[in-house]
């Protein structure tokens, strides 16, 4: 039987910043085309979704020459709309980072009951890269509280966050406010490959990380 994964991507143009400037940004490339290539190339079935059924991009600053033509090959003008998912239908969901989800999945209703249904069920894997992670946020447990405290995750960390040059503008940091809900948050080198698997919950924390997400990704599924 076919395995059906749901690729999330963040349907955000721009990242308001703390001075209430509108950066450009998007969904980072390599966090989406590395794995959905590991993903198709496996005979795995992807669906993209994003909030509202928005037509996804890609953040200028991600892209080079390979990028846009493998992009260009993948039809991302009409994904599902993310109000519309049935959690039931996918053996996985993989949300790919890029600042895109700091502006909407973050506060997203929908990422948050996709997860509230996936991440308690242990026959389905839930991943993230980067920025990705900040999807988590909103997603409650039975209890009131937050579905992933206590969970091992990583996300892009502050330290990448300033190295980058974006912290000082932006309005919270990931990593920071994954720590202040109480994620048992690791980290590994800064803009190296880091891939933490706590049970079925895979995360990785950068654009380096993506191939080692995918990997496991695909030894999950395989395990099914």
């Amino acid at each position: 039987m076919t395995q059906k994964v749901l690729l999330v991507l963040s349907g955000a143009r721009f990242w308001t910043q703390k001075d209430g400037v509108q950066r450009p940004t998007g969904f980072w490339a390599e966090e989406f085309t590395t794995p959905y290539r590991a993903l198709t190339g496996a005979g795995v079935e992807v669906t993209i979704a994003t909030p509202g059924g928005r037509v996804p991009v890609a953040d200028v600053v991600s892209l080079d020459d390979e990028q846009k033509a493998y992009l260009k090959e993948i039809d991302l003008e009409n994904p599902a709309r993310l109000d519309a998912v049935d959690p039931g239908d996918f053996d996985a969901v993989l949300i790919p980072g890029g600042h895109g989800p700091m502006q909407d999945l973050a506060v997203d209703p929908d990422i948050a009951r996709i997860l509230e249904a996936m991440v308690p069920d242990e026959s389905k894997t839930v991943v993230a890269l980067c920025h990705g992670v900040a999807a988590f946020l909103p997603a409650g447990a039975p209890d009131g509280g937050w579905l992933f405290r206590g969970r091992r995750i990583n996300s892009f960390t502050d330290v990448e966050e300033e190295q980058v040059g974006l912290a000082a503008n932006a309005p919270w940091l990931l990593e920071s406010r994954l720590r202040a809900a109480g994620a048992a948050y690791e980290s590994g080198p800064v803009f190296g490959s880091y891939v933490v698997v706590d049970g079925n919950l895979i995360t990785g924390q950068n654009p380096q990380s993506a191939g080692a997400a995918a990997e496991a990704l695909l030894k999950a599924l395989a395990a099914a």
